[in-house]
């Protein structure tokens, strides 16, 4: 199948995958069993019906949930996904606030996540039932159980407040100011504006939440590339590229975990989503300003559009990054280039 046709398949797929989140997103808001006005009101206002019917008018509260919900998705198909109640703001400029924060902590965490889970797995896997593999294996473990607001909390105590080691919570320091916005990404915008102090105090400030974060994640990906690698490293193809006298690291590398890539990239793929949809507890206790802690205020205070907003935002970064995987997999698995 050519690649262009593959891509066009998997678009046509994610349309009515995509409506059907709104709906679904579009019911569970409306589900809750609580008042978007008396969240937002003052309660001095409560008592006055003409300033209760203006909010909802202005809200479109007053309309029926079918007609919601129509709105909402003609708004949404231009690009308009509502006004949040609570910053007066549209949601669109909220997000773009917001969610470079989050796609840098994500990113980092994803690489760390990566470097440990991936290798951890591979020597997991090759040298398994020996010391080494208990070793991972207990680490993986604790990665994939331990709960991660637990560890986040540790890691500050530890390492920032006891050891002084790691900077502390926020991006940056009080005595820096922010580079002048560009991505929002504050070590590409410090590159771009030639600011290596700022370069190097956001590194230092992402150091922990990455970590944190990629240790979270290395545990389910170290443990998916063991299964995976063990797998491979049984098949027929493995043992005659080592009957051809190829080195250890040839036969590891080249012939079996690149096919044992597919498992691989495909948990990547959804640990990636995981973490740019927003980290909330962890985003909370290192006051990053994410994503995930504009989801916690929307639902706290019956932010519906902001809600609304968020779960549009998070149904797209996960059918995104499936396409990626799904368009890495055309490359990786030759049986799909030739279904």
């Amino acid at each position: 199948m050519p690649l262009h046709l593959y891509i066009v398949r998997r678009i046509l797929f994610a349309i009515p995958l995509i409506i059907g989140i709104t709906l679904v997103a579009f019911i569970i808001a409306n589900a809750v069993p609580s008042d978007p006005v008396a969240a937002n009101l003052p309660e001095k206002s409560l008592g006055d019906p003409e300033i209760v019917a203006a909010f909802r008018r202005e809200w479109g509260l007053d309309k029926s949930l079918p007609e919601q919900y129509l709105t909402y998705l003609g708004n949404m198909l231009q690009g308009n996904l509502g006004r949040s109640i609570k910053s007066k703001r549209p949601v669109l400029d909220d997000i773009r606030q917001y969610l470079p924060a989050t796609i840098e902590l994500a990113t980092t965490s994803i690489i760390a996540g990566l470097i440990l889970g991936v290798g951890m797995g591979i020597v997991s896997a090759v040298w398994r039932g020996k010391l080494v593999d208990y070793v991972t294996r207990v680490v993986a473990l604790v990665g994939v159980s331990f709960p991660v607001f637990v560890l986040a909390l540790l890691a500050l105590s530890i390492f920032h407040a006891q050891l002084g080691w790691a900077a502390g919570p926020g991006r940056l320091d009080v005595r820096l100011s922010k580079p002048a916005y560009v991505t929002g990404m504050y070590l590409i915008d410090s590159i771009i504006a030639g600011r290596s102090d700022i370069l190097a105090n956001a590194i230092s400030h992402l150091v922990l939440p990455s970590l944190v974060l990629g240790v979270y994640s290395s545990g389910l990906i170290s443990r998916i590339t063991r299964s995976s690698m063990i797998e491979v490293l049984g098949a027929e193809y493995v043992r005659t590229a080592r009957a051809k006298g190829l080195s250890e690291r040839v036969v590891i590398m080249k012939h079996a975990f690149s096919n044992a890539l597919i498992p691989v990239v495909t948990v990547i793929g959804l640990s990636f989503g995981n973490l740019l949809s927003g980290a909330v507890l962890t985003e909370t206790i290192f006051s990053w300003p994410g994503i995930g802690r504009y989801a916690f205020q929307a639902s706290t205070s019956q932010d519906f559009p902001a809600i609304m907003g968020i779960s549009m935002l998070i149904a797209f970064i996960y059918v995104g990054v499936n396409f990626i995987v799904d368009i890495l997999y055309f490359f990786l698995d030759p049986r799909i280039r030739l279904a």
